[in-house]
């Protein structure tokens, strides 16, 4: 007799309890950020480097407020290196949210309640920057850890709401935040963003009980800094036929060493993006403080609006909301069909391309500016949706980039250096306007509307350069291959 198979019902995937909790926590947390950082700019000039609007001291002004804002994103995006090692390492993501989260609130404590005094100001801005980025590279990995095999096909649904909470938070503040300073003062408009912190914290300490908590690993020898600098120190070992790094494969685990040399080869395709970091967050400085000298008010047709200098920002955050969908289901797409093949190479050219035409649209406004204009804040809207652009294809791509270019043990890696390369950017814009804020040899020359044209030069320069170099890059796509010889570099031609 036969026996009749039973059927086993398969059990309904459930979200982890701490999701709620940290979508919460995220979603406060860069209102926090993105609050504090839509007035920095524009405050520092009124506060402290030009409180008396003198037009002589314009320039010099506005060049010091945006090297402390650059410098202050500069060490946003250096800390996710060192709070991923601290919780990788030694103390376990849930400590170093929790602990940094702290440090976060004492910062907008000092913002708010010190916007007479630079020094501890400053100090505020630190501690900010310190926490901020060193819980950067844990809570989107702490999003992962709360999923096993049971429910990992949730997984998606999770970082897309994750996502929208980072937007979320950003757009709010970024409409508030500016009419806040403007109406009630900075110490209310800092203060904002410090109760939301305040709240991230409480809600992310709320869920305690609920975390998926991955213990620290210990230290790992085998990581990206230690074998290059091994192999930099031993390269008189090197033989005939061998890559740099090989000489490290006696001292470390050789399949780590094939990893860093991916590493290598990505960080290659980085170097170009550097160009497109260099200017991205000047829409958050540079631009802000330019949108004050325009004519501010827009006409929707139905309804004028006198845009506050800062406002205008949200536009990034809603053409970005737009164009991924458009680009990913339709653009894409459309071109692969025409025999166009929307390479991550090649998106990463078309975003340089549109990062410079956006910046020569802020040129042209500014040489407006220069002889007495005042144009209005559409052309700004435009820059703002070129810019977006780019962002969906040099920034997003990046992300994709390095994850797929990279072995499983060096995705966490990848992803701290493509941060790392948003810090060099930032370093490298706020040098420059230190210079001029010292009146430095390039104080001169980058006056006015030539500022923009230099970094549009600055940009066409790599661009050239990206064209000439891509079609050599060798490259390993570790999702569509995984399989291949660890010890062969497999080139494709993008």
């Amino acid at each position: 007799m036969q026996e009749t198979p039973i059927a086993v019902a398969k059990t309904k995937s459930r979200f982890p309890k701490a999701v709620p909790y940290i979508i919460g926590n995220e979603a406060a947390e860069r209102f926090s950020y993105y609050g504090l950082r839509s007035i920095l700019v524009t405050f520092l000039v009124a506060q402290f480097y030009n409180p008396t609007l003198d037009p002589a001291l314009t320039q010099t002004a506005e060049a010091h407020a945006n090297a402390s804002t650059h410098f202050f994103v500069a060490l946003s995006y250096f800390m996710p290196l060192l709070g991923g090692i601290m919780a990788d390492w030694f103390f376990g993501k849930y400590k170093v949210i929790l602990w940094l989260s702290i440090v976060y609130c004492l910062g907008n404590l000092f913002t708010s309640s010190f916007t007479t005094n630079l020094p501890l100001f400053t100090t505020g801005l630190v501690l900010i920057a310190t926490g901020a980025g060193g819980i950067k590279s844990c809570t989107t990995a702490n999003v992962g850890d709360q999923f096993d095999k049971n429910n990992q096909d949730l997984m998606s649904k999770v970082y897309g709401w994750f996502y929208f909470s980072i937007n979320a938070g950003s757009m709010v503040s970024f409409a508030l935040i500016p009419w806040a300073y403007k109406n009630l003062g900075p110490r209310i408009a800092f203060g904002i963003p410090g109760t939301l912190m305040a709240l991230a914290t409480i809600i992310f300490f709320s869920g305690r009980k609920m975390y998926v908590r991955v213990p620290p690993a210990g230290i790992n020898k085998n990581n990206f800094v230690f074998i290059s600098v091994y192999a930099l120190f031993n390269m008189r070992k090197k033989q005939k036929g061998q890559s740099l790094l090989d000489v490290a494969k006696g001292a470390f685990d050789p399949e780590k060493v094939e990893g860093i040399k991916a590493v290598w080869r990505v960080m290659g395709v980085f170097f170009f993006t550097l160009a497109y970091w260099i200017v991205w967050d000047q829409n958050l400085s540079e631009w802000v403080l330019q949108s004050n000298k325009m004519d501010r008010v827009i006409n929707f047709g139905f309804f004028k609006y006198e845009f506050i200098p800062g406002q205008i920002q949200i536009t990034n955050a809603i053409f970005l909301l737009i164009f991924i969908p458009i680009f990913n289901y339709w653009i894409y797409p459309r071109l692969d069909k025409m025999g166009l093949k929307t390479t991550l190479l090649r998106r990463f050219g078309a975003g340089l391309v549109l990062t410079a035409l956006s910046f020569v649209v802020i040129a042209m406004i500014q040489t407006n500016i220069d002889h007495g204009g005042h144009p209005t804040l559409w052309w700004q809207v435009f820059a703002y949706i070129l810019l977006s652009a780019a962002e969906v294809l040099v920034s997003i791509t990046g992300l994709e980039y390095a994850y797929t270019h990279s072995p499983k043990s060096m995705k966490s890696t990848m992803t701290a250096i493509f941060l790392m390369v948003v810090a060099l950017g930032n370093v490298i814009t706020g040098l420059i306007n230190e210079n001029i804020s010292e009146k430095g040899f390039l104080a001169p020359y980058m006056r006015g509307a030539n500022f923009y044209w230099c970094f549009v030069g600055m940009i066409a320069v790599f661009v050239v350069a990206f064209l000439f170099v891509s079609p050599r890059m060798k490259l390993r796509n570790y999702i569509d291959d995984p399989e291949v010889d660890k010890n062969e570099a497999i080139a494709t031609i993008e």
